[in-house]
């Protein structure tokens, strides 16, 4: 598995001179956040500060800072520090609106150790989001949230339906992938579509007797959620509440679309969603359980 923070450490280490991008301040509409960051070289970048004229207009500024200063003592030396203060107006052809103010910095050691340390903290505090089963949309699914600011696992019992999962994705192979489930972190997000029903109701009914889950999802058609819900509710000890928040198909069935990257696209924007409410309202539990223990 190749994460984020590995890749932002083989930049820094083999791009040469660097300097940080970091939107800094914000008013209205704007296409990033306060503290979205860039690295940007001679010739490359890592990450986004949002595109369009705004992310141009930086990464030429950071360019300009980047130009070697001449070794002659009487030439000045370049700036490591600017500031851009940009309104997305027509004048710049971008109409969000909005006002961003753009800090770029060249990273000298203290200040690469700084995003790597930071890097390595978002990494850390992300969601998981786990799949059970490598097939095709396994397979798709993994693909779509290997894009997504999340920590993704794909379990499998085949070896074989492992290989060509995206590097930044997670695998584990296993006889027992229902034992996973009981070893998720709280807020796990789980998409079960293995290549054999009676796995999938395992693996489900683990998921659904955990109270802290984000998203439990399981791919089939009616007939099966419905086979499932009747041997959940009368061999597995499952309640009507418990069986309630799973959601299946995954991906929902507006679209009548079977192909694998379709499911996955669909499934992808639910689970992200499912991700961000449950984000929310455990933010706004915590809130509330420090407002009573204050008096």
């Amino acid at each position: 598995m190749n994460s984020k923070v590995q890749s932002l450490k083989a930049f820094l280490g083999s791009a040469g001179r660097v300097a940080l991008v970091e939107v800094a301040g914000t008013k209205g509409s704007t296409p990033r956040e306060k503290g979205a960051f860039m690295l940007v070289s001679q010739a490359s970048t890592f990450g986004t500060i949002g595109g369009g004229q705004l992310e141009y207009m930086a990464i030429d500024k950071a360019r300009q800072m980047l130009f070697s200063p001449s070794r002659d003592a009487r030439i000045e030396v370049a700036e490591v520090c600017a500031t851009l203060d940009v309104p997305l107006g027509p004048e710049i052809g971008q109409c969000c609106g909005g006002r961003v103010e753009v800090l770029i910095r060249l990273v000298d050691a203290t200040l690469a150790a700084e995003v790597v340390a930071a890097a390595e903290v978002e990494e850390a505090l992300l969601p998981h989001v786990y799949i059970f089963g490598g097939g095709h949309v396994g397979q798709a699914l993994a693909s779509a949230i290997a894009l997504l600011p999340v920590h993704g696992v794909v379990v499998e019992t085949r070896a074989e339906a492992l290989e060509g999962m995206p590097e930044t994705v997670e695998t584990r192979l296993t006889p027992m992938p229902e034992a996973m489930v009981r070893d998720a972190p709280a807020g796990t997000a789980f998409a079960i579509l293995t290549h054999d029903h009676a796995l999938d109701f395992l693996i489900v009914a683990e998921a659904l007797k955990r109270d802290d889950t984000a998203y439990v999802g399981m791919i089939g058609s009616k007939t099966k959620k419905a086979t499932f819900k009747n041997w959940f509710l009368k061999s597995a000890d499952g309640s009507e509440t418990e069986f309630a928040r799973l959601v299946s198909p995954i991906g929902g069935d507006a679209v009548k679309d079977k192909r694998p990257p379709v499911i996955a696209a669909l499934a992808a924007a639910e689970i992200m969603m499912a991700l961000v409410v449950h984000a929310a309202a455990s933010t706004a539990d915590q809130a509330s359980r420090r407002k009573v223990m204050a008096g």
